[in-house]
């Protein structure tokens, strides 16, 4: 499978016709799925609007994307700001090649003040769908410097981990370095698609990639606005598990919080 990243947003304004646009190119490239930032929709570091502008999962916005994703032909995976009534996550929704919805994922770690003064927790640790015969898992930024979450869905079978994030500078060790440790020691490919712009005092570093579990990066982004394309492949997968056995020769008796001094 073919999998990209559209790391933006662009100059246009128009985020939403940048989506539609990504999807486009990317399905013409032969992707089956795009991968798009954090809040992506709205914008992530907006402040008091985030609860104005939230809408159910079903609302507008995802029916517009869905719209896309059935157009080109691919699945979409983006993140948005959900309304549950009177609750607000930060969450991200895959839809299906003819826009039906997929999962959706409710961002389980805040990152500080940010995250939580806009957003209540999502509870459900590993949310996943299946694509063109491999499983795919999400998690949202912030979520992936958790190798426990990370591992959580190595262990349920995930074989592509997509991670919509807003990672600003000078954090780009995580892209740069956390993220093929995170594929590499959990044995997965990560599809980690960041932001490009500037919010306020935050200057998102792009830098989004696609790494294999060997922790080879099989495409990586710059600091523009841009599409990459990786292969995903689970005879890949199935190898790099056959030679890495972090998996198989796991203790997990000894990780108890019992076990520990």
């Amino acid at each position: 499978m073919i999998v990209g990243i559209y790391q933006g947003p662009g100059e246009t304004g128009d985020v939403m016709g940048e989506i539609g646009a990504a999807a486009g190119r990317a399905a013409a490239a032969g992707a089956s799925l795009l991968v798009c930032p954090e809040m992506i929709t709205t914008g992530y570091h907006i402040g008091a609007r985030t609860a104005e502008v939230a809408e159910p999962a079903d609302g507008p916005t995802a029916r517009r994307i869905a719209g896309f994703a059935a157009d080109a032909g691919l699945a979409i995976a983006y993140g948005y700001p959900e309304r549950d009534g009177g609750t607000v996550h930060n969450s991200a929704m895959i839809v299906g090649a003819h826009g039906e919805r997929l999962a959706n994922y409710r961002k389980t770690h805040l990152f500080g003040d940010i995250d939580r003064t806009a957003f209540s927790p999502g509870e459900e640790a590993v949310v996943r769908t299946e694509i063109d015969g491999i499983a795919v898992g999400v998690v949202i930024c912030y979520d992936v410097e958790f190798p426990e979450l990370v591992r959580a869905h190595a262990l349920a079978g995930t074989e592509l981990l997509v991670v919509p994030t807003a990672l600003m500078r000078p954090y780009e060790l995580v892209a740069d370095t956390l993220v093929p440790t995170r594929a590499y020691e959990s044995q997965l490919f990560v599809a980690y698609a960041n932001r490009c712009d500037v919010e306020s005092e935050l200057d998102y570093c792009g830098r989004s990639s696609v790494v294999a579990p060997t922790g080879a990066v099989l495409a990586k982004a710059g600091g523009g606005p841009e599409l990459i394309l990786a292969t995903v492949d689970s005879a890949v997968l199935r190898a790099s598990r056959a030679e890495n056995t972090h998996l198989t020769d796991r203790r997990p008796e000894l990780y108890d919080g019992e076990h520990q001094a």
